[in-house]
């Protein structure tokens, strides 16, 4: 591997309050902090590596309250945003028999306001290792336009463009709208993050081998299709190997997929980016690891792995 940089893992998104049933009823819900990007910042920073995160807040209590909480996590937010109308978003989530967890409905007042491609700082880039970007925001014009422009100055920058496409289909106009919104952002990608049902959406079809052969037409170097409790498909410069995780009894599969990029990036800022197939399989190894760590707790944020905790499967 190259030499440990002491650069920051840059992530931009929202801030989202997590509303997560506490049993399979869904009735009753406790409030969390999440997104999945702040899930992200927050899981890079409990595992000792430096975060940053682009986003935007306001002067609403939930924007306050997130906001200390993410410096409480060590998060950057040198380079996020204030605008005093901004409120926070928030997501009722709802879970399943099986533990697993499904997005029922959003809360958005203030969907226009995002982080404008002129408030992005070079510096954030020049300073970044990794950029990591998801598609939450993309569904609205003026963050489209930001994750554009963001993707932009990573790429003149020198930065690794992580992606993980995270496809919440409430948020879209239509299927389409959102295929083609996210597949021009991964022709880009060095880092893809996907789960199965996301690949076969993307690639419109029912099966995982043919959405794999069409993939491979993007020309992605590392792609890690998260396969829950069987673990993680590596295609490695387009040759495929299994990345196994140990069996778990899951209380919530929430932030699980979060956990696991945080756990890759993590790896990556803090001792370089692998050089050989061998050194990636053991990065994906450590991501399953603080999945299936984050799954056996309820949340999400509140679910991240600690740098103590490593070890602990």
């Amino acid at each position: 591997m190259k030499q440990p940089t002491e650069k920051h893992v840059l992530i931009y998104g929202d801030v989202f309050v997590d509303y997560i049933a506490t049993d399979e009823t869904n009735t009753e819900f406790a409030t969390f902090l999440g997104g999945a990007t702040v899930n992200v910042a927050a899981g890079v920073s409990r595992l000792g590596a430096k975060s940053s995160l682009i986003t935007i807040s306001g002067d609403d209590e939930g924007s306050r309250v997130s906001f200390e909480e993410l410096k409480r996590e060590g998060v950057d937010l040198t380079y996020a945003v204030h605008s005093s109308d901004k409120k926070v978003n928030g997501v009722y989530v709802h879970l399943t028999s099986d533990h697993d967890r499904v997005f029922a409905k959003y809360v958005d007042d203030t969907p226009d306001l995002q982080v404008e491609p002129s408030d992005l700082q070079e510096t954030a880039f020049l300073d970044a290792s990794i950029l990591h970007i998801c598609s939450g925001t993309m569904f609205q014009p003026t963050a489209l336009e930001t994750t554009k422009r963001a993707v932009e100055l990573a790429k003149s920058a020198n930065v690794l463009l992580s992606f993980d496409p995270n496809i919440r289909p409430l948020r879209w106009e239509s299927e389409e709208i959102c295929r083609q919104t996210i597949l021009p952002f991964i022709e880009q990608t060095d880092l893809l993050k996907l789960t199965e049902e996301e690949l076969c959406f993307l690639m419109e079809t029912e099966e995982v081998e043919v959405g794999l052969a069409k993939l491979a037409a993007y020309g992605v170097p590392v792609v890690m299709l998260t396969l829950g409790a069987h673990g993680t498909l590596a295609i490695i410069d387009g040759v495929q190997q299994h990345v196994g995780v140990k069996a778990i009894e899951p209380v919530d599969t929430t932030g699980a997929g979060d956990a696991f990029i945080a756990g890759v990036l993590r790896e990556i800022q803090m001792n370089g980016k692998p050089e050989t197939t061998d050194e990636w399989l053991e990065i994906i190894s450590f991501g399953n690891q603080m999945g299936a760590l984050c799954a056996l707790k309820p949340g999400a944020l509140s679910a991240m792995p600690h740098a103590n905790e490593l070890g602990g499967l």
